[in-house]
């Protein structure tokens, strides 16, 4: 059912006239363009777009920032997402029963502050949804353009996703960064394993163990640039390679390896015990954050000092890539004046990120045309994809649930963009079965390894390296197929990727896998603490083999079964894996 719903506009600033107009409807996706005029430089101040639809079919809301609560919120409690150029995206997909799409809507403002809602007001069982812009104080201007985006097709709520996604992509202005093959292979991340407590002798013998496994990269986390192990940020903001003083060596002895090197950076901070602190005194958003001060992305200089930072980086020592941390931290303080008084070229912070993002994307593309950008979650929306080509779960530390949900919200919104795991670990004396589950639960995404591989058990070590080799046997699938993340409202239990009549079901709860047509293989993921998995055939899927392994890849049975209609029961291992091959004949 497409809803008929009606936009209305209100507290249109003053001193702006608005046009509005549909500019395009058709398939039941409809875009509207919205402009607001002035003679003269006026403030834009808040503005509501809204309309109501009834709460037929409904059973969540979801939004970038969801996590585990994707349910319906009442019309008195807090908006369902805020965004801007560094924080989520301004996108909603209200969803039914059945995964279906009832209503998805999204604003093509991607770089200022955008705050959306769809909540139900109890009196009336409707579903009052709302865009509302200039929440945020913005500079005075004397124009402002937006539209708005609206599908009401029935189809999955993760297809509904994906069309925005594809709808921000076709702006000339949001043409996502090209993703290198390097940025969809499993890499090792030396945080969780090492936090600041590493030497470049242990981390090349970690890189031997993780090439053979099948890691292509390992990212060196923060420590790197400092003796200081207090995980503050006193002291950055000069990347000096204080603790890797070798750093050109060591990036050299990867390469001889055969991975890649990426290193950590927090942008924005710049710490009291840095020389870039005096240097650049005066010219930070401010100075009072919990952590250090932060720069001011609005003087040409402090951008100068970070792009021409991360280049020398790459020219230095031959860096692969960056993870560059900490983009959302950029924003409106108390103290922020948004003016371009004392030297600022930019008066508004978030148009700043975006020229500084930009432009290191550009200068390091200049240096190494594939070179690695990684991001991690907030700051994953359509306006980041023009700067990064790897885009993180957010923190996850030995929390495969969370690792799950963050994987596959942030998969349905990037698209074609690399996804990658948080970097999984889990504690040494843990069962090799359930430390699996780490890992079980990340497969539609770029593995991201962090334990110390020299010091794990070797039933764990074999289990890695099973998981690690199935994964790259099913790369193409579990990185480009058909990606479908089943049941948001209960944490996505289920998770599915197709391609070429082949499909994978990870399975992490307790259910039923409903097979509804014939495939050439069908993999199963046990990614749950339970010795089993029911499917329930929709039709005769005929003769098989069916091959179940472990998951240190023993073979556990090998039988052949006819899959006729109806519930089948198969018996695999706690994090086994289960491959059925049908006959050419089916």
């Amino acid at each position: 059912m497409n809803h008929n719903y009606t936009i209305k506009i209100t507290d249109i600033p003053d001193a702006f006239e608005l046009e509005v107009e549909k500019i395009s409807e058709s398939d039941g996706i409809a875009c509207y363009k919205m402009v607001l005029k002035s003679e003269e430089a006026s403030e834009l101040s808040p503005m509501n777009i809204q309309w109501q639809i009834p709460a037929h079919k409904v059973k969540g809301v979801w939004s970038t920032n969801a996590l585990h609560a994707k349910r319906l919120k009442a019309d008195w409690e807090e908006p369902t997402v805020e965004s801007r150029v560094s924080v989520d995206a301004p996108l909603i997909s209200v969803y039914g029963h059945t995964d279906e799409n009832v209503m998805s809507f999204a604003c093509a403002d991607v770089i200022n502050t955008v705050v959306l809602s769809a909540r139900i007001r109890e009196e009336n069982s409707l579903i009052y949804c709302k865009v509302e812009l200039f929440t945020e104080k913005m500079p005075l201007t004397k124009y402002y353009e937006t539209q708005i985006f609206v599908d009401t097709n029935q189809y999955h709520f993760s297809k509904a996703i994906k069309g925005v996604a594809q709808w921000w992509a076709s702006f000339d202005h949001l043409k996502p960064l090209s993703t290198p093959l390097a940025a969809k292979l499993p890499l090792y991340s030396t945080w969780y394993a090492y936090h600041q407590e590493m030497t470049t002798t242990a981390l090349l013998e970690e890189c031997k163990i993780a090439k053979e496994m099948g890691c292509e990269l390992i990212i060196v986390d923060d420590g790197w640039q400092t003796l200081d192990n207090n995980r503050g940020y006193a002291y950055t903001g000069d990347w000096q390679a204080e603790r890797f003083t070798e750093m050109k060596q060591f990036v050299k002895e990867v390469h001889q390896l055969g991975m890649k090197v990426m290193i950590w950076y927090s942008v924005p901070f710049c710490g009291k015990k840095s020389k870039a602190y005096q240097k650049f005194k005066g010219k930070f958003l401010t100075e009072n954050h919990r952590w250090a001060p932060v720069f001011d992305p609005r003087y040409p200089e402090v951008r100068d000092y970070l792009i021409q930072t991360f280049a020398d980086a790459v020219i230095d020592w031959n860096l692969d890539g960056f993870k560059l941390d900490f983009i959302d931290e950029f924003r409106l303080y108390p103290e922020t004046q948004l003016n371009l008084d004392q030297g600022r070229d930019y008066a508004s912070v978030n148009e700043a990120v975006d020229r500084l993002m930009k432009d290191v994307a550009i200068a390091l593309q200049k240096i190494k045309p594939d070179v690695l950008i990684e991001f991690r979650q907030k700051y994953i929306g359509p306006a980041m994809r023009k700067y990064g080509n790897m885009f993180r779960a957010f923190d996850a530390p030995n929390d495969s649930l969370s690792n799950r949900i963050r994987i596959a919200d942030v998969k349905m919104l990037c698209d074609t963009t690399a996804v990658h795991s948080d970097m999984f670990t889990w504690h040494y004396q843990e069962s090799v079965e359930i430390a699996a589950l780490q890992i079980s639960n990340i497969f539609f995404s770029v593995p991201q390894i962090s334990v110390r591989l020299a010091d794990i058990p070797a039933a764990h070590k074999e289990m890695l390296d099973f998981y690690l080799k199935y994964w790259l046997s099913k790369r193409e699938i579990f990185m480009d197929g058909h990606f479908i993340a089943h049941r948001p409202s209960a944490n996505y239990p289920l998770l599915s990727g197709e391609m070429n009549g082949n499909i994978i079901y990870g399975i992490y709860d307790e259910r039923v896998v409903d097979i509804k047509k014939h495939y050439s293989n069908i993999d199963l993921i046990n990614g749950k603490a339970s010795a089993n998995i029911i499917i329930d055939c929709s039709l005769d899927l005929g003769e098989c083999q069916i091959k179940v392994y472990n998951c240190q890849g023993q073979e556990f049975s090998n039988q052949k079964m006819t899959l006729g209609l109806g519930l089948h029961r198969i018996n695999v291992p706690v994090s086994g894996i289960v491959s059925i091959q049908f006959t050419e004949n089916n």
